[in-house]
């Protein structure tokens, strides 16, 4: 193959055979002198970023500035958090900086910043009444979007997590129904959320509108003329979710599809269940990142007892 030139135009640096390239992230996380759980965080970053580059169907080779920063932009338009979207581009940039000083490939991520914490609006739960009225919204609406908006709001899934699911995914685990959960760049379906009658039922009367699906056909699909019958994308739940929430007069800066996530969780809380169970239902696997959850309900019980209400009662 060519080689690629780096931008000083006096050093060269072969081109990375795509059939090379997992070969190649094993000695960038083998070279790494960092704890084996810093490694998994590579592996798993690095792995979802390739995978993303497949889907693009975007040549290795041909991978610059401007494809890293698009991949940036769709983490956030995901729904990730400034947090999580930070470790991703951290990953990618330390992968071409390793790459680069290799002599593997010129560091293309080099200047690409993590997302600013500072900048990004904080993205805010439902009040119950706010997710009724979300509810309410859909259920008069197509099958499929109520469907997936109850989804969301009674299980806590990400949007990455309802377009991955297939029809088969719903299974009887003993007498409950669940369904398997892919996400997060794995690729096996090793987890799971509850389908109470509430959350199943609206899933039960769409697929009905379907006619005989094969198990491995996406549990929803596109409607529209450029994809119909195929996989839905983020973006198409996001821009569902914005819809509604707007509906209902919230603030679409404040308030995202990943903002059913946290609808999710604080209410567990507020209806009286456990950390514990609000870190089962979203399936964390550090207890610290469900931790956060409770800040939302301190702030509400702060408001609605205050001290300083009491003192005015004194004098």
């Amino acid at each position: 193959m060519n080689a690629i030139e780096v931008l000083d135009g006096t050093k060269e640096i072969a081109v990375v055979n795509p059939q090379r390239i997992e070969e190649l992230v094993e000695s960038f996380i083998a070279s790494q002198d960092v704890r084996p759980s810093s490694k998994a965080l590579y592996k798993r970053t690095l792995q979802l970023y390739l995978s993303w580059i497949n889907r693009k169907g975007y040549p290795l080779s041909k991978i610059t500035r401007a494809e890293i920063l698009e991949y940036k932009e769709e983490l956030l338009g995901s729904g990730h958090s400034s947090l999580t979207v930070s470790s991703y581009v951290t990953s990618v940039r330390r992968f071409y900086e390793w790459a680069e000083a290799n002599k593997f490939y010129p560091n293309v991520a080099k200047g690409i910043k993590s997302p600013n914490r500072k900048q990004q609006f904080k993205k805010q739960p439902l009040l119950p009444a706010q997710a009724t009225a979300l509810l309410n919204y859909y259920q008069h609406r197509a099958l499929r979007d109520y469907a997936i908006i109850s989804l969301l709001l009674r299980t806590g899934l990400r949007t990455i997590e309802v377009i991955r699911a297939n029809v088969e995914d719903v299974v009887f685990k003993g007498s409950q129904r669940v369904l398997l959960v892919q996400g997060k760049g794995r690729t096996e379906r090793d987890n799971f959320v509850l389908l109470t009658d509430k959350a199943y039922q609206p899933i039960a009367d769409y697929l009905a509108t379907r006619g005989n699906l094969n198990g491995s056909e996406p549990l929803f699909i596109s409607t529209s003329n450029n994809s119909k019958g195929e996989r839905l994308t983020t973006r198409t739940i996001s821009y569902l979710a914005k819809e509604g929430l707007k509906a209902i007069g919230l603030d679409e800066r404040a308030f995202t599809a990943h903002s059913l996530r946290h609808t999710t969780a604080v209410n567990i809380l507020r209806a009286g269940g456990s950390l514990e169970t609000a870190q089962f239902t979203l399936r964390h696997s550090n207890p610290a990142t469900t931790q956060i959850y409770t800040a939302t309900l301190n702030e509400e019980r702060r408001l609605q007892n205050s001290g300083e209400a009491l003192i005015d009662s004194l004098y």
